[in-house]
């Protein structure tokens, strides 16, 4: 039934009910590939960023944790913020990147990491977002444009208005109402499932972020003394 009810608005409709009708669809269709790839890719993050976290923190220096974080940070959430950290310029130098302290270093060149990060993240939501949004609006034009499209088509006929001539078309172009608030409902709920998810996210990268700062400004982040001789020099 449901696929004769669309065939017949299908039929019935002129061009601007086709194309409300081919845009929700597309509507649709981008916020699903959206809501399925973020939902498996947060999901298989928050194990990577787990995990490599925890990896870092048990090297036994820099070069090591730095080892054991990139093997474990498949998504590579966590590398860009250690290899920003550890690409310091040269102190002294004669550009602005190398003016300031190296705490003040720190922190923006973390910063701009954890910004290009935060971007990854966020990709998708301004979809879903829209969707959410615009869609109802779609179908509600798709609903007046019909029923504006049913009573003109009667008005030409020239016969007296009967409920029986009206109830058809424009029950038929209510769907489009239906249809807008099918697509909007899912982009709305995984708008806002996602967006936290992404919060506790973001939280842990500022979290490992100050973290990293505090230790790369008290330690020197060429290799560590391992490489030392028992009995070598001081």
């Amino acid at each position: 039934m449901g696929g004769s009810v669309w065939e017949t608005v299908w039929q019935q409709g002129d061009a601007v009910s086709r194309g409300v009708a081919l845009l929700l669809l597309a509507m649709s269709v981008s916020s699903w590939v959206v809501i399925l790839w973020k939902s498996w890719m947060l999901r298989r993050g928050v194990h990577s960023l787990q995990a490599a976290t925890a990896a870092f923190w048990q090297g036994q220096h820099l070069d090591d944790g730095q080892q054991r974080l990139l093997k474990a940070d498949r998504r590579r959430w966590l590398a860009p913020l250690l290899l920003a950290a550890r690409g310091l310029p040269d102190p002294g130098g004669s550009t602005l990147a190398a003016a300031g302290d190296r705490a003040q270093q720190l922190t923006r060149v973390l910063r701009d990491a954890l910004h290009r990060v935060l971007h990854r993240l966020q990709f998708g939501q301004v979809l879903l977002a829209t969707v959410g949004a615009t869609a109802p609006f779609v179908g509600l034009l798709g609903t007046v444009w019909g029923i504006f499209h049913a009573l003109t088509d009667i008005g030409a006929d020239g016969q007296s208005f009967r409920i029986e001539q009206v109830s058809g078309p424009i029950g038929e172009a209510l769907i489009m109402t239906a249809a807008g608030l099918a697509v909007a409902i899912p982009a709305v709920l995984a708008y806002n499932v996602l967006g936290r998810q992404i919060g506790r996210i973001e939280a842990e990268l500022e979290g490992f972020a100050r973290d990293l700062r505090e230790l790369l400004s008290h330690s020197d982040t060429q290799p560590e003394s391992s490489d030392r001789r028992p009995g070598g020099g001081a």
